[in-house]
This record gives structure tokens, sequence and C-alpha cells, in this order.
């Protein structure tokens, strides 16, 4: 049975709980897991509080801290199999996915362990001969890590690797739903040398393992991946004790599509822009914006194509995608399509549960594609993270950017055009984190995540993720001290 890490040690719950682990896509048992309770997640703060004061790992200098990350990339890279295997069978997803994200995780640790070695500081120029000025970077300290069931050992990497780097210590709680590939991860930082009570892993839902985590005065900072409104509350509970807090909370992201844009390529993009893990992808390309000329051809296209899509379970070499995460979420990308068609938009394909036997005993929900949508409708603004695209049309380049930017959110947009100045000026004025151009969907760790609006704050990635679990620190020094004759009458021997 999975175990919780506390302070160097595997341990079950104090009170003994746990919970099955069941794969949605045929709802077979993967495992059983420790499920931690506040007690056990106030003592893996207090383990890392203690850590973290004594030094022993914020002490430890920047480039041996940055070799360790690499070690663990190269650990990552040995057991790419078996990670890969633990997270297709806590999503459902595609090995053939899992593996790509391994290799991605791997790059991340590879770009934080090169990018702590070199981290320095830096000299400000002080136009003063007799004075020297440096910016350091003090670790934040103790940070509660909180990752999304979706992509969960991605996301938890973008947070474990800078965190490490920087020389915080850390309490880790992945989502109950897909703990596994946090379990190894643990292992293997266990493995490469990260000293007991710097790496603490709990388990369990929010609201139980999760809540001292942005409530303790303990802890320094928070960093949640997931739900707008859990975001909400975690920002509220940090507020008292003034925590630092970074957010990265979803989005409702538009794919906007010119006429002249390549059409073959256009809806290669649009299909794999959302029906990727079935939509179950914070950046996905839940919304096409496409110009009213272009509609009918690039609809009549998508609809064609995303009833071919074939669904199934990680097993089945046919898979072009999988199931939803649970029957719960299920039911609220149900609940998004029933009243989309409620307000007013037309669906053209999927909308219903499959009636495959294969499928039966999971939770699969098929691509949907919902045309004649306005920007008043639940289903256009809502995130429904699942397998759904709704269809607007525009007429102009400026219709185009007042769409794309008609949402709380903010996190990513696309635009696909065959003329490079609009693509330009359109990704200009898009306010959204990540703007891809005649593409959808890659990155790389050197450069910035995150989201504008209610998307969230901070950024994951780049040096500006490393910076997250930073304090800056100025360090001014006079290499030629001596009185300052500020104050003369007071100088020593003025007498009266």
């Amino acid at each position: 049975m999975g175990q919780l890490y506390i302070d160097g040690t595997w341990t079950d719950a104090e009170d003994g709980a746990h919970r099955e682990i069941r794969c949605p896509a045929d709802g077979r048992l993967v495992a059983e897991v420790s499920e931690a309770g506040p007690a056990d997640t106030e003592r893996a703060i207090g383990a890392a509080r203690t850590a973290f004061d004594d030094g022993r790992w914020s002490n430890v200098p920047a480039p041996e801290r940055g070799a360790l990350l690499l070690r663990v990339a190269d650990l990552l890279q040995r057991d790419r199999d078996r990670l890969a295997r633990a997270e297709t069978l806590d999503t459902g997803k595609r090995v053939a996915e899992s593996e790509i994200d391994m290799d991605d995780i791997t790059n991340c640790f590879r770009w934080f362990g090169q990018l702590t070695a070199t981290d320095d500081g830096r000299l400000v120029d002080t136009g003063n001969a007799t004075a020297r000025s440096k910016v350091v970077h003090d670790p934040v300290g103790v940070c509660s890590l909180i990752t999304p069931w979706n992509y969960p050992l991605l996301q938890t990497a973008w947070k474990v690797a800078p965190a490490l780097g920087a020389g915080c210590t850390f309490v880790l709680k992945p989502s109950e739903l897909t703990p596994h590939t946090a379990i190894i991860l643990v292992e293997l930082l266990e493995e490469a040398g990260v000293p007991p009570g710097v790496a603490n892993l709990v388990l369990g839902p929010g609201a139980t393992a999760g809540a001292p985590l942005s409530t303790d005065p303990r802890v320094d900072m928070v960093s949640f991946t997931g739900g707008l409104a859990t975001g909400k509350i975690l920002m509220a509970n940090a507020a008292a004790t003034v925590k630092k807090i970074a957010l990265e909370l979803g989005g409702k992201n538009p794919f906007v599509l010119f006429a002249d844009a390549d059409h073959e390529t256009a809806v290669d993009n649009a299909l794999t822009a959302i029906f990727l893990h079935s939509g179950q992808v914070c950046s996905a390309g839940a919304r096409l914006v496409v110009e009213e000329s272009a509609h009918d051809r690039v609809v009549d296209d998508l609809v064609e194509r995303a009833q071919r899509i074939v669904m199934g379970g990680p097993d089945d070499p046919a898979t072009e995608t999988g199931p939803l995460i649970s029957a719960a979420h299920r039911d609220k990308v149900e609940a998004y399509v029933a009243k989309g068609i409620a307000e007013g938009a037309v669906l053209r394909c999927g909308g219903e549960r499959p009636k495959d036997p294969r499928l039966a005993d999971g939770f699969f929900y098929p691509p949907t594609i919902l045309d004649g949508c306005t920007q008043d409708m639940t289903v256009v603004h809502e995130e429904s993270f699942g397998p759904v695209l709704t269809v607007e049309t525009f007429t102009d380049l400026d219709d185009a950017v007042r769409i794309g930017n008609d949402t709380e959110y903010g996190l990513a947009g696309a635009v696909f055009s065959a003329d490079h100045g609009t693509c330009e000026e359109v990704a200009a004025r898009l306010r959204h984190g990540t703007i891809w151009i005649n593409d959808f969907g890659p990155y790389v760790p050197a450069a910035e995540w995150g989201g504008f609006g209610h998307s969230g704050f901070g950024r994951e990635l780049g040096r500006a993720g490393l910076a997250e679990y930073q304090e800056p620190k100025h360090i001014w020094t006079n290499t030629r001290p001596g009185p300052t004759g500020w104050f003369p009458s007071s100088s020593q021997g003025s007498g009266s």
C-alpha cells in the first residue's frame, strides 16, 4: 500500500485511513494508499519547518543542489517505463502520452538543475567606487505544493524542481485520485540524496489532508494548480498569515482561425487542441473562434473527424483518447453540454455517453462540438474541462480579438493565419499568458508558463519559475567605511 513520507520515513496515516485507486478506463483496482488527516499533514509541515530552519538543505551550495536535480533527471529516465505505466493506470490516458510526459518531466528537472547551478545573484552598478551592491536569492522557506490529477507528475515536477533548486523544503499533496507517480518521485528524491525532512508527501483530499497547507503559520508559500473555486479559498487562507502564493487556475482558451490559414493544418491542430486527453488540459483550445467565411468548411470537417476519434483504454493499441477521470467529472461535463444546448447551442456531434460495450466500465464521453455559440452562454465562459468544443464566429481582426479576450480567464490562446502580420497583431493584443502562432500546445522548460486574470498569478518554468521560490535580498557593502558627517554638531569632540 502506498504510504505517506514524513521526515524521511514512509508511514501509514495516523488514523489508519486509506483509499482505493481505480483506473478510470475500466474500474480495475490499481492499489490502496494511505490517506492523511490534518494531524499527519501538520507533522509533515513540522518536519519541513525543522529541516528548513536548521539549514540542512538551504545551506547546501547552489551548484550541489543543481547537481542533485540532474541526478533526479537521470533516475526519471531510468524508471521512465515504470512511471509512465503508473501515470496511465491512475489517469486512464494512453501509455504513449504518459511516456511523452516523462520526457518532459526529465527536461524540467534538467533545466532547473542547470539554472540552479549558475544562480549566484547579480552585481548592481552603484556609481560609487567604494560601494559594492549585490542581489542574492534566499529560499522562500517551507512550501505547500498542491497538484492536480490531469498531468499528475508533470505539474508536480514544475513545483518540486524549482522548490528544491531554490533551497526550500516542502510538503507535497498530489490529487487523491492520481497519487502514484508522486509516490515514485519521492522515492527517487530519497535515492538521489535529498535529506530527511526536506521533501514530505501527504496523500488525500484537500478538505482533510490539504486543510493545514494554506492555514498553518509554519508554511511560507502555497503553490497550487487546480480549479478557480479552490484557488480563491487558498488565497483567502494564505492572506491570514501573509504567505506567498502562486496559483494556476485553468483557462477558457480561444483558438482564433482566419479564413486564409492552411485548412488541413488548422483543422488538425484544432482537433488536438481540444480532444487531447479528452479535453482535460488547462490550456485546451476549447473555444474555436473562426472567421465567418471559413465556418462551414472548417466545422463540417471537424465534426466528421471528431466522430472518427477512437476512444478506449490504455491497453488498447487502437486508442486515440481515453476516459474522463471520474463519474462525478463526467456528470459535470454532461451538465455543461446540456446547458449549452438549452441556451441555444447546436449539437453537431457527441453529446451522449458511448454505447460501445467495451467502454461501459469506464468514464468515457465522446468528442463533442457545439456550434452556433454566443458569448453569453455558460458553456462558452465556464471551464468544462472535458472534450467539448464551442464554435463562435468573427467578422474581422478587431472582432476576433474582442471575442478572444471575452473571458475571465487568460491562460493561453492561438491564432492561425497565412498572414504573419495578422498573427503578430492578434498575439500582441490577446490577454493570455501563452500565445501560439500557427501551432498549438508546445512549451519548453526555459519559457515561463502562467496566466492573466482568473487563470491565476505567478509563473512556473523559466527563470520566473525559480524566482517564485526565492526571496531577493540586497546586500550593500561599503569597501571604505568611515563617518558620514551628516550631523556635524553631534560628532565626537565638538563640545559646547
